[in-house]
């Protein structure tokens, strides 16, 4: 079965946006193709971005751009919350490197989920704060 993006069906939420400006810095930069807007999360640590589908999707890989100075730490991780749970459980780590390019998460296995959150413990900024310009999922609808 082919990849393709899932993240136009996902409901997604973010831990914070810097001076709760939505309308510059929000959660929507992050699916809208731009290379000019991103989604720039307040100061501190942990920041997230979770994502929710109504219905379950198997996820293969994950695709991000941050930019350089901004980006989340080698502890960065991605988890998922089982259906009737309100607990997060790790599913993989993601060793993200401190640099402007396109990053990618390719799953050990193929998972089938319907919340997804990627857990910035710490950030490279001194501040904690990320900036993300680009996030994809990439998988098939179950």
């Amino acid at each position: 079965m082919a990849e393709e993006s899932l993240v136009t069906e996902a409901e997604c939420r973010v831990s914070s946006v810097l001076g709760r400006n939505t309308r510059e810095l929000g959660k929507q930069h992050l699916f809208d193709s731009s290379p000019e807007t991103c989604w720039n999360s307040d100061q501190g640590s942990p920041q997230w971005v979770a994502l929710k589908w109504d219905n379950p999707v198997t996820v293969t890989s994950i695709i991000a751009q941050f930019q350089g100075g901004f980006c989340g730490s080698p502890e960065t991780c991605v988890e998922i919350c089982q259906e009737g749970s309100s607990k997060w459980e790790e599913l993989e780590p993601w060793h993200l490197e401190d640099v402007g390019t396109i990053q990618s998460l390719c799953l050990q296995q193929p998972t089938v989920l319907s919340k997804l959150r990627i857990n910035f413990k710490n950030s490279t900024d001194f501040y904690g704060r990320i900036i993300m310009y680009k996030l994809d999922v990439l998988g098939h609808k179950v």
